[in-house]
């Protein structure tokens, strides 16, 4: 908001330039002036309320010298996504969901949107396809997300597939499929457990689904403008409908989640950025995303301090996004940890779990915002202007 003109002033004060008196219709109230002056100082007010971006330092926070240069280059890189791969395989076309094996180093499982099969693909972190899994007992209606667990009994990989787009919101449920993760990396057909939901409050469309890793409940974040989180009973039943309950706000038009390796947090990806939470409602940081065509897809790293994120697409590109300190989890459970420690502190991670929102969790960016803060107060000055001019 620049400075004005010293002609500017004189009809903002309401001077008449044919006889340099004020005119009544010119007049500014003092409403109107205490108002613009908000207006102006809004970017002051609304700023420091808003989570600034990992990346986004003083310029004075570090001494600009050949030393410290390429390490400040190199975090910048790290906060904003580095990339990792490109998919090689012209099968994935549409990488809707992906999830890191929680048991296989260096492979990650990925699948497409609706138009494909109830298939998956098992994916090295130079991009090549490594193997393709058809579900033989599955249908793939809307496929959208993915997550993988360990099953604490056996030590074993456990993945999860949500057929939960809805863009129309006509299903009657949404279906889940729990797979067993295959033993080797080889092409085969694999038989799934299909569990079927629907939600306490009607029908809705939703591309997160995130489980928790030591209580192994499920989860399914919703697509809206005013996105909820849903959990599923502690015992899912495969011989009826499971009913998803909310316990909690979503951000705005929210495209996959996860939860990190031990449980302490979870992240929610959305179009324009990234989130990570420590229960519903409760926000730990934002995040810098890359530019991407169509943001779809987010999972954690297995040591938990970075995502890995996607888009649809051939040859879509999957970048790494190193967490901030804070959203980092304490500790990262081995899978066979994870199956002795599940059983003692599954009370405590699910009381975390639905811990009471303290606010709504919508991410909105910092200059969407002050858009419509700006674009509101000029509203208000004109209409009381225009009244008061009358």
């Amino acid at each position: 908001m620049g400075s004005a003109s010293a002609g500017s002033v004189r009809r903002a004060r309401g001077d008449d330039r044919r006889g340099g008196r004020p005119t009544s219709r010119g007049r500014v109230s003092r409403p109107v002036r205490i108002l613009a002056a908000l207006l102006v100082a809004s970017p002051v007010v609304v700023a420091p309320t808003l989570p600034l971006p990992a990346n986004a330092l003083p310029a004075n926070t570090f001494p600009a010298n050949a030393r410290t240069a390429p390490a400040l280059a190199q975090r910048a890189a790290d906060d904003e996504g580095r990339l990792l791969f490109k998919f090689r395989d012209p099968r994935i076309a549409e990488s809707s969901g992906m999830a890191m094996s929680p048991t296989r180093k260096g492979i990650l499982y990925t699948h497409n949107d609706s138009g494909d099969g109830p298939r998956f693909f098992a994916v090295g972190m130079d991009g090549r396809t490594r193997a393709t899994f058809t579900i033989s007992n599955a249908e793939a209606r809307d496929w959208e997300a993915m997550a993988a667990t360990v099953d604490p009994k056996t030590g074993r990989g456990v993945l999860w597939f949500g057929d939960t787009g809805d863009n129309n919101r006509v299903w009657p449920d949404i279906s889940v499929y729990k797979v067993m993760e295959p033993r080797t990396m080889r092409d085969a057909t694999v038989q799934a457990t299909r569990y079927r939901f629907r939600y306490e409050d009607g029908k809705h469309d939703a591309e997160g689904l995130m489980v928790h890793p030591r209580t192994g409940r499920l989860y399914i974040v919703s697509k809206e403008f005013s996105g909820s989180v849903y959990a599923a009973p502690a015992k899912l039943r495969t011989d009826r409908v499971n009913v998803l309950r909310r316990v909690g706000p979503a951000p705005l038009m929210a495209t996959d989640a996860a939860y990190a390796p031990d449980g302490s947090s979870f992240v929610i990806r959305t179009y324009f950025s990234a989130s990570v939470y420590r229960a519903p409602g409760e926000l730990l940081a934002h995040l810098t995303m890359p530019p991407l065509d169509q943001a779809e897809s987010i999972t954690y790293t297995r040591d938990g301090t970075a995502v890995l994120v996607g888009s649809e697409g051939v040859s879509s590109p999957v970048y790494r996004v190193q967490l901030p300190q804070q959203a980092r989890p304490h500790a990262t459970p081995s899978a066979s940890s994870a199956a002795r420690t599940a059983k003692p502190t599954a009370s405590r991670a699910a009381a975390r779990e639905h811990r009471q929102p303290d606010d709504g969790g919508v991410a909105v960016p910092m200059g969407l915002l002050w858009v419509a803060v700006a674009v509101g107060a000029i509203g208000v000055i004109g209409v009381i202007a225009y009244r008061t001019g009358r």
